[in-house]
């Protein structure tokens, strides 16, 4: 019975024991984690995104009204067609004058013409680099084709040299090449040019050949059809490098029986070797340089090819983003010729009173004529841009109107007019841009405070990302990549204050588009639900703009994959 109690009390005492070190154990890695998640680096996340990327500038100004302005043309021209008379009330939009077109359209056809023909143009690079590939391919069919060719020839040839090169056919103590050697050297004394080729031994040159033909031709037999170009390019230089060594060899042999052969009959000398033995190995020699020769040439006709193919594929893709730049200026020069052509039609900005008409069909007019005085109660805003700004405005743009005195009231409008003149003030150059709103609103007054958001592109279903996420180097940009498992991704979001990493990110080359002041359109590198570094925080210092960003590692050599 008391043994019992004894083991029951260990037991109690052994189990209690086991969960104190769980315990401890427990608090001590908690903490362990808690202090590097302290201690340690973190980052702020973000995902890569499709939305709409909207750029516009902005410019502030006051609200006023239109009691009367001039309608003016853009362009010159005679007037064809005149569609108010005065004190003629009209709805925004009606068509007041319509200077002759002609020219003008004949603009548009022949840009019209000139893209179509840059299009086909570029139909045509694209079959002309199609073909150009599969003429490259049928290059590295053929080279394969000469591969197997060779291997084919050489194989039973270079066992033929093994006699010569390491076996002796009188039973001597050297082989024949080097008996060959040994009577040249004694009976001819002008011959140290072709015997100092064999200065580092026969059979040592031989065994080199032969060794380095094993590994080609075991690299050979890894080929198939379906071989990495690379592969059977650089298999195919390398066994044109060898021949043209096997071709020296095998042509200093030949030269070297020749001159043995000389020797003997001049000098009556009987030597161990029979002259049958000695006229196989000539003829061997003298066969086997012509069939080398024959394949040093196919392999450098293979080379050259596959360099031409390779040239014409790489010119055709040149010629093909050249021909996308012209197709993209003649799209710009068609844009602009059918906004001139637009410009012939001018129409009312908003609805009002004709007051005046100036003009009449038949009259010869320039953009300074005024060819209807209008009266309308319309506000409008009148904003002042800078004239790196004012490039990228246009008259017909979509705006968004705010005003100090009403934070929450917002307001569409639309341009009407563009100065084509600046004013300079203090030597900065600015140009006045009126906005017509598309909706009243009783609240805004004439002088009143307003800022304008002129919409000048727009990307839609783009992929997007925090500008703060976009790092440079140079002229080029890359993110910081996050590599963690799908059901991480989320947490990483919904932390906004930062969260340590299982891993390091890793640099990620990206090619951006579009940006504004918040967002970048990123064009490739990246894709959908990728987590990328939108700010990093240190124990010591938190970096939170890209500035600072790329300042911290500006002194840091690495290289970004892709760059």
């Amino acid at each position: 019975m008391i043994s019992k109690i004894l083991k029951s009390i260990l037991r109690h005492k052994l189990l209690t024991g086991i969960i104190l070190l769980l315990v401890i154990g427990s608090i001590y890695f908690g903490y362990q984690k808690l202090a590097g998640e302290k201690n340690g680096v973190q980052y702020v996340t973000a995902a890569v995104e499709k939305g709409t990327l909207i750029v516009s500038v902005s410019g502030s100004g006051q609200v006023s009204v239109s009691d009367q302005i001039d309608i003016k043309p853009k362009v010159s021209g005679d007037v064809v067609y005149v569609g108010v008379e005065t004190n003629q009330e009209v709805r925004q939009g009606t068509l007041i004058t319509q200077l002759d077109t002609r020219d003008a359209e004949k603009v548009v056809q022949d840009a019209e013409i000139n893209l179509a023909s840059a299009r086909t143009a570029l139909e045509n690079l694209k079959n002309t680099k199609r073909k150009a590939e599969e003429s490259l391919t049928a290059a590295y069919n053929d080279g394969l084709n000469i591969l197997t060719n060779t291997f084919e020839d050489l194989s039973p040839r270079i066992s033929d040299l093994e006699k010569m090169f390491t076996e002796s056919s009188y039973d001597g103590d050297e082989n024949d090449i080097d008996y060959y050697i040994r009577l040249v050297r004694a009976y001819s004394k002008d011959s140290e040019q072709l015997l100092s080729y064999w200065d580092n031994g026969t059979e040592k040159k031989y065994l080199a050949a032969k060794s380095q033909f094993d590994r080609l031709r075991s690299d050979y037999f890894m080929l198939t059809l379906n071989s990495p170009p690379k592969q059977i390019e650089t298999i195919l230089n390398q066994t044109y490098d060898f021949t043209q060594v096997l071709l020296d060899l095998v042509r200093q042999g030949y030269n070297l029986a020749q001159k043995y052969q000389t020797i003997i009959e001049t000098e009556n000398i009987i030597p161990p070797i029979s002259a049958e033995t000695t006229n196989n190995h000539a003829s061997q020699l003298s066969e086997f340089t012509s069939l080398l020769i024959s394949r040093v040439n196919s392999l450098s006709s293979a080379e050259q090819s596959l360099k031409d193919k390779k040239e014409a594929v790489e010119k055709a893709d040149s010629d093909i983003e050249d021909q996308i730049y012209v197709i993209e200026q003649r799209e710009d020069a068609l844009f602009d010729a059918e906004e001139k052509l637009a410009q012939h039609y001018i129409y009312a900005p908003f609805g009002g009173l004709i007051a005046k008409v100036n003009v009449k069909k038949g009259d010869a007019v320039s953009s300074g004529t005024t060819l209807a005085t209008f009266i309308t109660k319309q506000k409008i805003a009148e904003i002042s841009l800078n004239e790196v700004d004012v490039a990228k405005v246009k008259v017909g743009q979509k705006t968004t109107l705010t005003f100090d005195a009403f934070p929450d009231v917002t307001i569409s409008g639309r341009v009407f007019e563009v100065d084509t003149l600046g004013t300079v003030t203090q030597g900065v150059v600015s140009y006045g841009v009126k906005i017509a709103f598309d909706t009243e609103e009783e609240k805004v007054k004439p002088g009143m405070s307003v800022t304008a958001d002129i919409i000048t592109d727009a990307k839609q279903d783009v992929l997007v990302l925090p500008n703060s996420a976009i790092k440079s180097q140079g002229d080029s940009y890359y993110v910081e990549l996050v590599e963690v498992p799908e059901e991480m991704k989320q947490q990483l979001l919904v932390n906004k204050t930062g969260t340590t990493l299982p891993n390091p990110p890793k640099l990620q080359a990206v090619e951006t588009g579009l940006s504004n002041d918040l967002s970048t359109e990123i064009v490739s590198g990246l894709k959908e639900g990728d987590i990328v570094v939108t700010s990093t925080i240190s124990p010591n210092k938190v970096q939170t703009t890209q500035t600072q960003t790329n300042q911290s590692r500006g002194t840091q050599e690495f290289q970004i994959p892709g760059l």
